[in-house]
């Protein structure tokens, strides 16, 4: 049987109780103003003004009006030196944070140095050499025991041909170098099948992966070498495609990926095989003086908690830096003079208006700064003219970091990979 509803009590009150309630308030109040009487406190008084028959009444009126806007003014600027000191204080708790994360990760990555047998660097093929840390390299190369460097030259389909095989012959002769593309598009724990729907995606920059056979290859005779499974620790700036890397090795989502900044918070390991496993770890942070081209092109910028004045030096650096013609194209936008014009004209063709049609310069600059990460607007930089290897890497250093690494076959597998990734991406224009 069905319960019935129960009527809510009513709120109502009696008029001798509301009366009675009334009274005590009267009382109380008397009671407060009594007190207040007491303690020589007094209403303060209204001002009267000025009589209409007082001399000089404009003249007084005006001084009055005048000392008002002082009295506003004053308040005025209180307020924004409050706001400018607090603006201040929390720039300098963000600046310590910033230095303990950074010591932090930076303990981390030595950590990962330290529990690997074979240290993966893994640079950009955009800007290979902006991507080096000589710090952390020669952290491999000096220390004790039997550590190995490779260079993993990621994000191959984003350069052309002749630019990917000049640098990999320049950064073969100090570090065995294997050129690959990660893969995309995975689901927690299988590759995701590419179905007729998905035919029109460009394949060269989603599920296509080149390079894994021969980097898993190349670690697992590694391993046969040294008798033992081995550790493969994988450091690298931030969005070089560390955590891809892994899991297009692994064949499934096994680390959390992204374009922003710092998605892997700490170590983590991940099993490949029964022979190798693999330490995925923070990215290493560069050191802030470095120059706005350089944090740009290392996606050092972030674009949530930078001051505007570096977002826009960051963006102003990527479009002296980019063909002006690509950067037109792209964005379908007439040509423009300086930055300031250009971020102008994107902000009035995407509506990124403030109030009163303003156009918005420092979101539109982020727009820009995470086109770059996503690799939307394209670039790509030339080896340098001669060769210099650094003092910490000798020609025995060289040798050393080659010795149990089959060359031959990782030269023959570098030919294949750009000739791979060549034809698929012809395909995928076709």
């Amino acid at each position: 049987m069905k319960r019935p509803k129960l009527r809510k009590a009513s709120k109502r009150l009696t008029c001798h109780k509301r009366y009675k309630i009334q009274k005590k308030i009267r009382e109380h109040h008397r009671k407060v103003r009594k007190e207040a009487k007491k303690r020589g406190r007094k209403k303060p008084k209204k001002d009267p003004g000025v009589p209409s028959a007082a001399p000089f009444k404009e003249e007084l009126l005006r001084e009055a009006e005048q000392r008002k806007q002082r009295l506003e003014e004053l308040k005025q600027k209180q307020k924004l030196n409050r706001q400018k000191e607090h603006e201040k204080r929390r720039k300098l708790e963000a600046k310590k944070a910033a230095k303990i994360k950074e010591k932090a990760e930076g303990k981390v990555g030595y950590l990962v140095i330290e529990a690997s047998d074979v240290v993966l660097e893994v640079l950009d093929a955009r800007d290979p050499m902006g991507c080096r840390c000589p710090q952390l390299e020669q952290a491999v190369t000096c220390c004790g025991g039997d550590k190995k460097l490779l260079l993993v030259l990621n994000k191959i389909d984003l350069v052309p041909k002749e630019n990917l095989e000049k640098w990999l012959s320049y950064l073969k002769k100090e570090f065995p170098t294997v050129a690959f593309k990660s893969a995309t598009l995975m689901k927690d724990r299988t590759m995701v099948r590419v179905t007729k729907r998905r035919a029109r995606v460009d394949l060269s920059r989603t599920t296509e992966c080149f390079g894994s056979k021969c980097l898993l290859k190349l670690l697992q005779e590694y391993g046969k070498t040294q008798n033992k499974a081995i550790h493969v620790g994988v450091v690298g700036f931030p969005n070089v495609g560390k955590s891809s890397i892994i899991n297009s090795l692994k064949g499934a989502r096994a680390c959390n990926v992204g374009l922003a900044r710092g998605v892997t918070k700490s170590m983590q390991i991940v099993h490949i095989d029964k022979q190798t496993k693999m330490l995925d770890s923070p990215s290493i942070i560069a050191d802030p003086s470095n120059s706005a081209l350089a944090l740009a092109l290392r996606s050092i910028i972030d674009t949530e908690e930078s001051d505007s004045a570096d977002v826009l030096e960051g963006a102003n650096a990527i479009l002296n830096h980019c063909s002006k013609q690509q950067v037109m194209m792209y964005y379908t936008i007439p040509d423009f003079r300086n930055t300031e014009e250009f971020l102008t004209l994107l902000a009035q063709k995407r509506g990124m208006l403030k109030k009163g049609g303003v156009p918005d310069i420092e979101n539109i600059a982020k727009l820009l700064l995470c086109d770059w990460t996503g690799a939307k607007v394209s670039y790509h930089s030339q080896p340098p003219g001669s060769q210099r290897p650094p003092p910490y890497l000798t020609e025995d250093k060289i040798a050393e970091m080659q010795e149990c690494f089959n060359l031959t076959y990782l030269e023959e597998e570098n030919s294949n990979t750009v000739q791979g990734r060549t034809v698929t991406v012809m395909h995928c224009y076709h």
